[in-house]
């Protein structure tokens, strides 16, 4: 929930060769949705790069060469141990709610980077007392007294109401506000003993789900980018970036109703992430 974000998350981009289909009846009650989302969009996008604080961004290459021969097809394909998922269990402590405790090691920085999204991409960023707790468990000393101003105006009374929510960052009664991020994988761009820099690849949700939402729940797909401190026993972020994808092509499914969307997120928790 690094200040900044939805997560910033943005529309789909319409292309020529791909159906979306709705359901019979408007999931959101009828209610005329706003003309543009454009505006709130890109809001929530400088939200989530200032406060939570985001061209397709090239992976890590970490294959190693067999031969001279084929140097150059081994460091333009990575190696197929970088998608692999290690089987490790990452912490086996909480604190508020977030997974803390990481390994001082370069799958300890990626598992705390995965973990460290999801928290910065919850809802518990639109109120303010849990923003500054996670503002202090999640960031460098430094970076928390750097960024705790930016981000209490960032979620402004203001831009809190362009969500639907109230100053206190609830959504009105009948409505569920949603606010996830939802990993899909990490590679380190750089490693040491005492820093790293992970990227986490994600696909992010964010509206209002509400028989009078004007806002429905959308998705989107971006590449959050943390550096971060080994700091006080734990892996801290010390800044970070987000930029949009790389986003797959919409499938052809049916948009599920409001009701079906609050229930969905009522029933269906999250998780804790290892690499």
């Amino acid at each position: 929930m690094s200040p900044g974000d939805d997560q910033g998350y943005s529309d789909y981009m319409e292309t020529g060769h791909t159906r979306t289909r709705l359901p019979e009846t408007d999931p959101y009650g009828g209610a005329p949705r706003r003309p543009n989302r454009s505006s709130s969009r890109s809001l929530v996008t400088v939200v989530g790069v200032v406060v939570l604080l985001i061209a397709a961004i090239a992976f890590a290459n970490r294959g190693g060469d067999s031969s001279s021969d084929d140097a150059s097809a081994k460091t333009d394909k990575p190696a197929s141990s970088m998608t692999s998922a290690s089987g490790t269990r990452p912490v086996d402590s909480r604190t508020a709610g977030v997974p803390t405790g990481f390994a001082h090691t370069e799958q300890g920085a990626q598992s705390a980077a995965s973990n460290y999204a999801v928290a910065l991409g919850s809802t518990g960023m639109f109120n303010k007392d849990s923003r500054h707790t996670l503002l202090q468990l999640l960031y460098t000393p430094e970076a928390a007294v750097r960024l705790q101003n930016t981000m209490d105006q960032a979620y402004s009374t203001d831009f809190l109401a362009t969500m639907g929510l109230d100053a206190a960052g609830n959504a009105p009664k009948g409505n569920t506000f949603v606010s996830r991020v939802i990993p899909v994988g990490t590679t380190v761009r750089q490693y040491s003993a005492d820093s790293a820099k992970v990227a986490v690849w994600y696909v992010g949700l964010i509206g209002m789900a509400g028989s009078t939402s004007t806002d429905p729940v959308t998705s989107s797909w971006k590449t959050w980018t943390f550096d971060l401190r080994w700091s006080d026993g734990d892996w801290r972020i010390d800044s970070e970036t987000q930029q949009d994808g790389p986003a797959p092509v919409p499938g052809d499914d049916k948009a599920a109703t409001s009701d079906e969307i609050s229930k969905a997120i009522e029933e269906y928790g999250g998780f804790t992430y290892a690499r």
